[in-house]
């Protein structure tokens, strides 16, 4: 009776388990690969590229989800992170960016990136500064209208979006020889 016990509870446990991983957030994008190189149709048109925002489409928000902002952020700039694309109060019911958008209907409503754009700049790492990593981070908020304070760098913007978050999602891509 004891091991039949053991055995139901590992069961819930395996159960519980495997409910939690399903309900994890995820992120994909017919563009862009996790870990390859951008592609040219996303890379800056200063650069070389297209300046095509990624077509990108997310699942598993958790229930308490208020909003979602969405960032695209160059981790491989000193001193500090470079934003290349930040959208804020995306509404939970939203799961897709299309290809070349850019941003998105409101209420969602892009924010000034390091780029010194509202809207998305592709990836456009300085000559001879080697591979860069660009991380497309999918954000689930607990209100409504969540808004990040603006900060003074995209390290600070990445920080306050990881404090405040209910759950994320990534894809990072690279850029540069």
């Amino acid at each position: 009776m004891k091991s039949l016990m053991r055995a139901a509870l590992a069961l819930a446990v395996l159960v519980a388990s495997a409910a939690g991983l399903a309900r994890a957030m995820s992120l994909a994008s017919s563009d862009v690969r996790d870990g390859a190189p951008m592609p040219r149709a996303q890379i800056y048109s200063a650069c070389g590229g297209q300046n095509v925002s990624p077509a990108l489409a997310w699942s598993g928000a958790p229930a308490a989800t208020g909003s979602l902002a969405l960032t695209m952020i160059d981790h491989d700039v000193k001193p500090a992170d470079w934003s290349h694309w930040i959208i804020v109060d995306i509404p939970p019911g939203v799961r897709q960016v299309a290809r070349g958008a850019g941003g998105l209907a409101a209420p969602a409503r892009g924010l000034r990136s390091n780029m010194d754009s509202d809207r998305y700049a592709g990836p456009c790492p300085p000559p001879g500064s080697g591979v860069h990593h660009y991380e497309i981070t999918i954000w689930a908020l607990p209100t409504p209208a969540a808004t990040p304070p603006a900060p003074g760098s995209a390290t600070e913007l990445r920080a306050a979006l990881a404090k405040a978050s209910i759950a994320h999602a990534s894809i990072v891509a690279t850029a540069g020889h």
